[in-house]
């Protein structure tokens, strides 16, 4: 065999040169694989390795297998120039690849390219990239590999989003009568996906096919109401609308359009129907096209959204004052929950109780709330008897603080985390989970998008959110000596400490680095701070 290889997650993992399958391996070569190029050019620690090929039951000598199940993987690269590709780099492993290399990376490239274009007004260009990038699609991905599931929906959602985004664009560019065909398709993998229903019903519209068009709004309805209880959002209902009575607002602009020429027939895959798609981990995020608003512009109504455009929940409690220490700590969550596409996205801060994991968590959300425009969540994930709370009852309240109606929440746990991730999609929103009693209790509670942030505290490690989901997880453990001297004399004043340091060394070695413990000496045990202290105990 000659020319390059090309390894393969779009679809059933493989690796393929001049046309011919190369064999890896079985299932967990084959999930070390895909784990390896979802991250591309990024290290895999162990733990994901192991979440990938065993899900959250492996066995004790996962490790010692994963190591083999690499060293298989390059022998079997070796066949095709590719055994140096995978480096050993703690605390596991990075592939190094090129944009050709891989499908997955090269649909990063084509997308983010196609970005550019359109930004730029180029948008027959951009449709040609996004044709090409939609072209690597081959299948389901990671049907037999089940500890990827979650990736595989990852993968899943990144092409529902370049699929929208080239119809958008075909629209703008007076390509109605193309896409019809295809967007119904997509639409019955998707049926409660209102954007591409909005597209697709603006397409037969478009096209002469007004009918069609009205239909496909009462199939749209019928599903909603059935499968969640819900009406069409404002952006669907206000489209049909403006159907029924032809509004002059849903003709194709006239700047619409360079002509489309003759022999460029558009082909199935500019919108394909296999379900797949990429965004790893949080990490290979595909770039969106920046879209042109046609539907939008047709609806006159900003995207489906429940709360009305100025409800935006700020759910956060107060933060305890005053606040020291913890800086390496508050570095690791601007590191973890930034606005970036290889961030983890999840952070979970876990120790044992009354160490200063809420503190910790609630001085970094005030912090930065600027960076979330549309709002913060919080919930307290046990009850005042210290029982957990029921992720469904948590889901109640969560909705309803993103404007749902109550009559609109469904019963069903599944059809409620469905609603919920359906509402936070494409927010900026940072979700706040304290005191988690295990994984199943947070799950449930996760957005699905990649805009979203959730910081988690716990006294459990929640070792699935790490090994399944990629989040990063940091211990939250005493303060410092340092740390517990600041905190003093932010209680009791520079004054107080400076007079009575044998007092001031004696409440901090009691209270062991324990915040809380500290904080009722302060207050409880101490003479109140002189009046030029910047806070007085019991006062």
């Amino acid at each position: 065999m000659t020319g390059p290889a090309q390894i393969q997650i779009m679809g059933p993992v493989r690796v393929v040169r001049a046309e011919r399958e190369v064999r890896i391996g079985g299932a967990r070569e084959r999930a070390v694989l895909a784990s390896l190029v979802l991250d591309a050019n990024r290290v895999v620690s162990v733990d994901r390795l192991i979440g990938a090929v065993w899900g959250g039951e492996p066995p004790a000598s996962a490790r010692s297998q994963v190591a083999i199940c690499v060293s298989r993987l390059r022998r079997a690269l070796s066949a095709v120039d590719l055994d140096k590709a995978v480096e050993t780099a703690s605390p596991g492993y990075l592939m190094r690849l090129d944009e050709h290399a891989a499908d997955w990376p090269r649909f990063g490239s084509l997308t983010a390219r196609a970005a550019a274009k359109a930004a730029a007004g180029d948008r027959l260009t951009a449709v040609a990239l996004l044709r090409e990038a939609l072209d690597l699609w081959r299948g389901v991905p990671f049907e037999d590999l089940p500890g990827l599931r979650i990736e595989a929906h990852r993968l899943h959602e990144a092409r529902l989003d370049a699929v929208e985004t080239c119809a958008e664009l075909e629209l703008d560019l007076g390509r109605h009568d193309r896409i019809v065909a295809e967007l119904s398709a997509v639409v019955a993998e998707q049926p409660l996906r209102e954007r591409l229903r909005a597209q697709l019903m603006l397409a037969q519209y478009r096209s002469g096919r007004r009918a069609e068009a009205l239909r496909t709004y009462q199939d749209a309805r019928r599903v909603l109401v059935e499968q969640i209880g819900l009406e069409p959002g404002p952006e669907l209902r206000v489209l049909h609308e403006r159907i029924l009575r032809d509004a002059p607002t849903l003709a194709p602009s006239p700047a619409a359009g360079n002509p489309v020429p003759a022999e460029a027939p558009a082909t199935a895959s500019a919108v394909p129907t296999a379900s797949t798609v990429p965004t790893a981990s949080t990490a290979s995020a595909v770039p969106a096209v920046p879209t042109v608003p046609t539907v939008a512009a047709a609806a006159a109504v900003p995207a489906v959204s429940f709360a009305a455009p100025s409800t935006v929940p700020s759910q956060l409690p107060r933060q305890p004052v005053p606040f020291a220490g913890r800086r390496q700590q508050l570095r690791i969550l601007d590191d973890a929950l930034a606005d970036r596409p290889d961030a983890p996205g999840t952070m979970v801060l876990w120790g044992p109780a009354d160490v200063g994991k809420t503190a910790l968590a609630l001085r970094w959300a005030h912090e930065r709330a600027e960076w979330f425009p549309h709002g913060q969540l919080y919930a307290d994930l046990r009850d005042p008897q210290g029982s957990p709370v029921l992720a469904s009852t948590v889901l109640d309240r969560f909705l309803h603080a993103l404007g749902v109606p109550p009559q609109s929440v469904p019963g069903d746990l599944a059809e409620k985390v469905t609603l919920y991730r359906s509402v936070v999609a494409r927010r900026k929103l940072l979700v706040v989970l304290d005191d988690a009693a295990d994984s199943h209790q947070v799950v449930p509670l996760l957005p699905g998008c990649a805009d979203c942030r959730v910081l988690v505290t716990s006294r459990d490690p929640l070792t699935d959110l790490v090994v399944r989901l990629g989040a990063r997880r940091s211990p939250v453990g005493p303060l410092q000596p340092g740390e517990s001297w600041e905190l003093l004399s932010l209680l009791l004043g520079e004054d107080w400490v400076g007079q009575r340091q044998r007092d001031a060394q004696r409440i901090t070695g009691l209270s062991g680095g324990n915040p809380l413990l500290l904080r009722r000496a302060a207050t409880a045990d101490v003479e109140p701070a002189p009046a030029t202290g910047p806070w007085r105990a019991g006062a």
